[in-house]
């Protein structure tokens, strides 16, 4: 029998996002630091884009993650690795940030022209 993708050990929830997404998602419990190994990354307009992608590499391969969140324009930088992810864990969401609004619009028509 083949063997199932195992969901058990996915206990955390990881954040790629601004400052104020990842502290309220911090103060609402989900912040975990276990050595080198840290579930959240804060963006701002200095954060290389390489060490987002690599964040993102890190977090979807870890086997302990269940859900990365991502605002959506942080996202938007690195589309190419958000879209080839295909795999239900870790489950990745984007979601909307204080200074920008969730752009319903701008994924409709990603969806429907260039896919």
């Amino acid at each position: 029998m083949a063997q199932l993708p195992s969901y058990k050990d996915r206990n955390f929830i990881a954040i790629i996002g601004d400052e104020d997404s990842v502290t309220g998602l911090l103060l609402a419990g989900i912040g975990h630091v276990n050595g080198p190994k840290k579930n959240f990354l804060v963006v701002d307009n200095k954060t290389p884009i390489s060490k987002i992608e690599n964040t993102f590499v890190e977090f979807t391969s870890r086997k302990d993650i269940a859900i990365v969140l991502i605002n959506q324009h942080v996202a938007d930088d690195i589309r190419h690795l958000v879209d080839d992810h295909d795999q239900a864990f870790p489950t990745v969401l984007e979601i909307p940030s204080k200074d920008h609004p969730y752009g319903i619009i701008i994924r409709f028509i990603y969806i429907f022209l260039f896919v």
